[in-house]
């Protein structure tokens, strides 16, 4: 089911939602100025997503992150900071399907590294590369990338947060690997969790509500018409009923269903019409054959609100018979495939 009401749009409590993650959770609070709570929503749900698309500046954040973490590692933790790989292995993606908190049925996501004291998590590390120096006002990180950390520290029980950002030239998108960290092109916004977000426990209660009223029952929060992100989703919603986890089963049974409708509405309302209406063609179009002089190609007929015309043509025929007699059929034919979908046959009961 997909119905708009109002501003929100109403579907099936989806079975398999994705994870609440660091990146959605300021959304869902409203404190992301680059998406909206029903666009996180629609990601959540499996409704719509814009598809994952690798570019210079994905690249470039992959290359350079491990950099950062051993900047980090070396300048200001001393040895003390352990990648993903280092705690699951260089196949850590596969092997956690992309949540480090498995055991949590609503928040989730994958944090970018930890600082341990006492062989035990101590701080969370999150990482950014960009162009925007004006985003990160007074060396602190903007709050929807705060607020990401905040979480993870959260689900991990850990007290404290080390934002980091690297400023890229456009030098470092074309070349990334030559990418140096040092004081000059790099923030470390390091803070306790506490102190940045004392409201955290009333943010991740608010979420959780926002997940049992929205996720759970399939009923999204309000979109915004005069919001880019949003029309632009609404836009493909709205001409294009598929949900994202659709299957061939699924679709099947809507357009049998469907199918049956617009058959019983045109037996009920169309058929005696159209007959009656294709036999008014024919004879119209007899009569007006018979209008024809030697030289013309196209007769009309004025009525009231229409013009009418019959336009004669002519076609060229080959003789098949003769070419195959003459031995030419087969030197001169091509096979061309074409795709027809056949109208669906009821199955028979045994």
């Amino acid at each position: 089911m997909r119905q708009f009401v109002g501003s929100t749009l109403h579907i099936d409590p989806p079975k398999k939602p994705k994870k609440l993650t660091g990146t959605r959770f300021a959304s869902v609070l409203n404190l992301d100025k680059w998406n909206t709570p029903f666009k996180t929503w629609c990601a959540i749900t499996r409704t719509y997503e814009d598809p994952y698309v690798d570019n210079i500046y994905t690249k470039a954040g992959k290359v350079i992150e491990p950099k950062i973490i051993a900047y980090l590692d070396k300048f200001y933790f001393v040895g003390s900071v352990k990648s993903p790989t280092d705690i699951y292995g260089a196949d850590y993606f596969d092997q956690t399907r992309g949540d480090f908190f498995p055991q949590e049925p609503i928040f989730g996501g994958m944090w970018d590294a930890l600082v341990y004291e006492d062989n035990k998590p101590d701080a969370v590390i999150e990482i950014k590369t960009s162009k925007r120096v004006e985003d990160w006002k007074d060396g602190k990180a903007p709050i929807y990338y705060a607020l990401q950390a905040a979480l993870y520290a959260s689900l991990l029980g850990v007290k404290k947060v080390c934002m980091c950002a690297a400023f890229l030239e456009d030098a470092d998108y074309i070349t990334p690997e030559a990418f140096v960290p040092n004081v000059s092109n790099t923030i470390v916004d390091y803070f306790e969790v506490s102190e940045r977000f004392p409201d955290l426990a009333e943010k991740l209660d608010f979420a959780k509500r926002w997940w049992a009223e929205h996720v759970e029952t399939g009923i999204s929060p309000a979109f915004d018409e005069n919001d880019k992100g949003d029309v632009e989703i609404l836009k493909i919603l709205r001409t294009n009923t598929l949900s994202a986890d659709s299957d061939i089963y699924d679709l099947l049974e809507e357009a049998e269903t469907l199918a049956a409708e617009v058959d019983e509405l045109h037996s009920r309302y169309l058929a005696e019409k159209e007959e009656r209406l294709s036999a008014l063609k024919d004879m119209i179009k007899q009569k007006m054959m018979q209008g024809f002089r030697p030289d013309d190609k196209k007769v009309e007929y004025k009525s009231t609100r229409f013009i009418w015309s019959v336009a004669k043509t002519s076609t060229t025929t080959v003789d098949k018979k003769a070419l195959e007699k003459d031995g030419l059929l087969d030197k001169y034919s091509k096979t061309t495939e074409t795709y027809k979908l056949n109208p669906p046959k009821p199955i028979k009961e045994e």
